[in-house]
C-alpha cells in the first residue's frame, strides 16, 4: 500500500466526483458486497488483512497437494451462493447433484443392513421423500411414521414468529415424539451439519428454516453442490478475477486499523500507512472484529455482539496408498465419524486416495493432540470402510476452526444486527449478521447482497441488478 491519503472531494453527490465505497474483509460477505457496489457504478476498494480471499473457505498447500481448510457444501436452494459462483464463472467447477442421494452407513448395523439413503423422487413435497423414508433402515416403522408427522408440523411453523428463536430444536423434536435414534439419524444427520450443533443446542427458529427451506419447499431444494476444484480456485483466483474485471481495487494482507466518520459524512478508513476516505463502508468481518471496529453510536447495543457464540469444526484429513472408498461421499451413523468426502482429484493427489471428515460440533475434539484423534479416528474408518485394513496411511492431519460459524443456540436470532447502522453510510455483512440463515456461505453471500443492496439505495445509486437476486436472497 502507499504511503498516501485518498480523499476524492466533499459531500455524496458532488459534481464531477465518483461515488466511492471500501468493504473491510474479503471473505464470501465482501466479496459479494464489492462486486455488487462495482456492478452499479461504485468505485470500491476492498480490503482484507489475510494473504487471500475467501474468508474461511479456504485452500493451502501440504507436500503437493491443494488442501481444503474444510469441506463445504450447498444445497439448490442456496440461491445467493449460487448468483456468487455464476457471478465469478465458477458454476462448473461446483455442480450440484442431479438428485439428492446421501448414502448413511451405520457402523453398528448388522451386515447387509448397514447401507441407507437419503433421497427424493420428482414427486410433490411431501411426498418427494416419502420413499425414501419408508425404506430407510436406521430407523423402525414406528419412527419414521413419527418423523412424517413431525416433518408436516414442521411445515406448518411460521419462520415469522419470533418465539422460535427462543425454543431448542431438541425440545421440539421430543415434543413432537421424536426419539434419540431418529434425532441422531436422520435430524441431526442433516441438522450438524448444517447448523453446527445438535438439535438440543439449536434455535428452533434456525432448525425450521433449514427443514423447511432444504427438504419442504420444493421437490429438488436439498439436491447437494460441491466444489471439484480446491476451494481456493473458486473464492480466491476466480474471485479475484472477477473483481478485477468489474474496477475492484482489491488489497489483501491490509488489516483495517479504524473507522470514523467526517463532520461532512464521508468515512476514512485507516489502514497502515494510508488512509482511504469513502462515501460508504461495508464491514465484512466476523463479529468480534466488528464491534472492535465500529465507531460509537453505530449500533444501540454494540456488546451484543460479544454475546454471539462460536462454533468449532473440525477436519480430519487422511491419505491412502490405495482407493478405499468407491462414491464420492457418506454420512455415519453409529460412529464419531460423521460426513466423509473424496477429495483426491481435487487436491492433484494421483495414487491412492484422500479423504476428509468434516466433524461439526467438534467441541470434545477440537483441541484433542493429532496422535490422539489418529488413534480415535482411523479405527472408526476401518469399522466404516473395511478396505482400509489393507491400505497404508501416507499422511494423517488435521484443520482446525476454533471460531469456524456462530452458534445458533435458542436466543441468538435477537442478538444478529442487520446490514444498516445508525450511522449513515456504514453497513454491516457477515454470515453472523440476521440473514435468517445459519452460519453456512450461503448466509454469507446473502449478507453482501443485503449490504450492498442498502448502500446503493442510500447512495441513490441503481439497484436493477440486484432485484432479483435479492428478492430471492433476501
Amino acid at each position: 500500500m502507499n504511503d498516501t491519503t485518498q480523499d476524492e472531494g466533499p459531500d455524496t453527490g458532488s459534481p464531477g466526483r465518483p461515488t466511492t465505497a471500501v468493504v473491510v474483509g474479503g471473505g464470501l460477505a465482501g466479496t459479494t458486497a464489492a462486486l455488487a457496489l462495482a456492478d452499479a457504478g461504485v468505485r470500491v476498494t476492498l480490503l482484507e488483512g489475510r494473504p487471500r480471499l475467501g474468508g474461511l473457505a479456504f485452500s493451502f498447500q501440504r507436500d503437493g497437494l491443494t488442501v481444503d481448510n474444510g469441506q463445504h457444501v450447498y444445497l439448490r436452494c442456496c440461491t445467493a451462493y449460487r448468483w456468487f459462483l455464476g457471478r465469478v464463472e465458477g458454476a462448473a467447477l461446483a455442480p450440484l447433484q442431479d438428485r439428492l442421494d446421501v448414502p448413511v452407513l451405520d457402523a453398528g448395523a448388522p451386515a447387509g443392513r448397514r447401507l441407507g439413503r437419503i433421497g427424493r423422487t420428482a414427486l410433490p413435497v411431501p411426498l418427494h421423500l416419502a420413499r425414501s423414508l419408508a425404506t430407510y433402515p436406521h430407523l423402525s416403522l414406528a419412527e419414521r411414521a413419527r418423523v412424517g408427522r413431525a416433518a408436516l408440523a414442521l411445515k406448518g411453523l411460521d419462520l415469522a414468529d419470533p418465539a422460535l428463536d427462543a425454543q431448542s430444536f431438541g425440545g421440539w423434536l421430543t415434543a413432537h415424539g421424536q426419539s434419540d435414534r431418529a434425532i441422531e439419524a436422520l435430524w441431526d444427520l442433516v441438522g450438524v451439519a448444517t447448523l453446527n450443533a445438535v438439535a438440543g443446542d439449536a434455535s428452533l427458529g434456525l432448525a425450521a428454516m433449514v427443514f423447511k427451506t432444504g427438504l419442504l419447499s420444493d421437490p429438488g431444494a436439498a439436491d447437494i453442490g460441491w466444489a471439484r476444484v480446491p476451494l481456493g480456485e473458486l473464492h480466491d483466483r476466480l474471485a479475484r478475477k472477477a473483481l478485477d474485471s468489474a474496477g475492484v481495487r482489491t488489497e489483501v494482507r491490509t488489516r483495517v486499523t479504524s473507522i470514523s466518520q467526517h463532520e461532512n459524512g464521508r468515512w476514512s478508513v485507516q489502514v497502515p500507512g494510508e488512509r482511504l476516505d469513502a462515501d460508504t463502508v461495508v464491514l465484512a468481518v466476523p463479529q468480534r472484529e466488528a464491534h472492535d471496529l465500529l465507531p460509537e453510536g453505530a449500533l444501540d447495543a454494540p456488546e451484543r455482539l460479544l454475546e454471539i457464540g462460536t462454533a468449532p469444526i473440525l477436519n480430519i484429513h487422511v491419505v491412502y496408498d490405495r482407493t478405499v472408498l468407491s462414491r464420492p461421499f457418506f454420512a455415519a451413523l453409529g460412529s464419531p465419524v460423521q460426513w466423509v468426502f473424496d477429495r483426491t482429484e481435487a487436491s492433484g493427489l494421483t495414487e491412492g486416495q484422500y479423504l476428509a471428515l468434516s466433524q461439526s460440533a467438534a467441541q470434545d475434539d477440537i483441541d484433542a493432540p493429532v496422535a490422539a484423534l489418529r488413534e480415535k479416528y482411523l479405527p472408526e474408518l476401518e469399522r466404516l470402510l473395511p478396505h482400509t485394513g489393507d491400505a497404508e496411511v501416507r499422511d494423517f492431519f488435521v484443520t482446525r476452526e476454533r471460531t469456524a460459524t456462530f452458534a445458533p443456540t435458542p436466543g441468538v436470532g435477537r442478538l444478529r444486527p442487520g446490514a444498516r447502522t445508525k450511522a449513515p453510510g456504514l453497513y454491516l455483512a457477515g454470515a453472523w449478521t440476521a440473514t435468517g440463515w445459519p452460519a453456512t456461505m450461503e448466509s454469507a453471500v446473502r449478507s453482501g447482497v443485503s449490504a450492498a443492496d442498502a448502500a446503493l439505495d442510500a447512495l441513490g445509486r441503481p439497484r436493477d441488478h440486484l432485484f432479483e437476486l435479492f428478492e430471492e436472497a433476501a
